[in-house]
């Protein structure tokens, strides 16, 4: 086959092309292995695109294995979309169309609309303010310290916290504070928008290794600048960095000079114990904590917070004066509105016992297919590991031709050659989790394990 894949690009997407890409590609109806695909240029050519961005497509799924290149014939397909094992006597599942596994989506259906109407409802009653503090509305600050000390465990004071656009635009933030060339250690598998966020600032990313207890302390190299990392529910593997790993950590970075930056973005959902301790409360001197609000309420109000020491935050609110960066308003009139009446805390309690139930199910369903999976007894997600990049990329697409959509291990991973799917279940309808996790089982029982 050599005609143009049916693919279609977004370019109003932040998704790079490429990866836009890669993805089209995985899931495409049609292809086989053995298929051939069209050249770089001519694939440029039929999609408006430039040849870096197929030759880069091109080079993921070469390293992922679902392509393979022969010098002088061309590119051709190995894996391809893994039927499911069919059952004796019954016809395959199908999801509603477009059921969204992926990760990093929040479960708004238990949000409460009355809730929801009556938050922002107070934020449009409060007056239009010409003047705006750089460092974040001071109700929204105060509401902040409250929640983190309640829900987290982490005491601070209004001035400590500084309102960010979220955890991403946190890290842009920081990162245009460190010095020409600065190295930042960035877990690997990992959160692939703070890389990209670092790396639109020009920082080197640097690759961490992970194990099932999160990021590996002994093997993080000297010379860095700043250590990225989730150590309260590692992602996308789900580890706890134990005791010992913390205060090696913390102690590393007073010797070595360099801030650690904890990304604590789901740390409110704990299904078995209480949430473990911030790392920022052990050693606020060297630690900068980042929460945000999109896993537990709403990506629509682009808020998070930043808990960072006295000269860091002094620096932040310096650039912001002189750049006119600042988190928007009204976002954090809302989550101090919520906060204030309760229903915040509130929401929590049902987000808990949803997502908890949920997870219950995805983990039955994944049991039921044969298949393990990993990820602690918290936040939305967990990983169902695989022997290699082709069944996982096999899997991906043989789940998106049947509607389902899932992350992968593939799409978090910088150095790091683990493969496996990512299973969120936080963003569909209940309704819809159901025929979902049937198509999930079916899929993964006719994958290798």
């Amino acid at each position: 086959m050599t005609d143009t894949p049916p693919v279609v690009l977004d370019r109003t997407s932040r998704v790079p092309l490429a990866v836009q890409l890669a993805d089209g590609l995985r899931g495409a109806a049609g292809l086989r292995p053995g298929d051939r695909l069209p050249s770089t240029r001519d694939l440029a050519r039929a999609l408006g695109v430039s040849r870096t961005v197929t030759a880069a497509a091109y080079d993921q799924l070469l390293a992922e294995g679902w392509v393979t290149g022969r010098r002088g014939v061309g590119t051709f397909v190995v894996g391809a979309a893994v039927p499911a094992a069919p059952v004796a006597g019954r016809a395959p599942a199908e999801a509603a169309p477009g059921v969204d596994l992926r990760p990093g989506a929040p479960c708004t259906e238990v949000l409460d609309p009355a809730a929801w109407r009556r938050a922002w409802r107070a934020a449009g009653d409060r007056p239009a303010d010409v003047g705006y503090d750089p460092a974040g509305d001071p109700a929204f600050r105060a509401a902040v310290v409250e929640h983190l000390l309640r829900h987290r465990g982490l005491p601070a004071d209004p001035a400590d916290v500084l309102a960010a656009a979220g955890t991403s635009a946190a890290v842009a933030e920081l990162a245009g504070l460190l010095r020409p060339g600065a190295r930042v250690g960035v877990e690997d598998p990992g959160y692939r928008r703070a890389v990209g966020a670092l790396r639109a600032a020009g920082v080197e990313v640097v690759p961490l290794p992970v194990d099932d207890d999160g990021l590996v302390v002994d093997a993080v190299p000297r010379g860095l600048d700043a250590v990225y990392c989730t150590p309260a529910h590692q992602f996308p593997l789900g580890g706890r960095l134990p005791a010992g790993r913390r205060t090696a950590l913390v102690g590393r970075a007073r010797a070595e000079g360099f801030c650690v930056w904890e990304d604590d973005y789901d740390g409110e959902l704990r299904y078995d114990v209480a949430p473990l301790p911030l790392l920022a409360a052990l050693a606020p001197d060297v630690v900068v904590h980042l929460g945000t609000a999109s896993k537990v309420l709403t990506p629509t109000l682009g808020l998070g917070w930043v808990v960072a020491p006295a000269d860091l935050r002094g620096r932040l609110l310096e650039r912001r004066t002189a750049t006119g960066l600042r988190p928007g308003r009204a976002g954090q009139r809302v989550f101090t509105a919520l906060a204030g009446s309760g229903d915040l805390a509130r929401h929590l309690r049902r987000l808990r016992r949803e997502l908890a139930d949920r997870r219950g199910l995805v983990r039955d369903a994944v049991a039921a297919a044969g298949h393990a999976s990993v990820g602690d007894a918290a936040g939305a997600h967990l990983v169902v590991p695989l022997p290699d990049r082709g069944t996982e990329a096999a899997a991906v697409g043989a789940l998106a031709a049947r509607g389902v959509a899932v992350g992968s291990l593939a799409e978090q991973a910088l150095a790091d050659h683990r493969a496996g799917l990512v299973v969120g279940w936080a963003a569909p309808p209940r309704a819809d989790l159901g025929p979902a996790l049937a198509v999930l089982g079916e899929v993964l029982a006719g994958v290798r394990r």
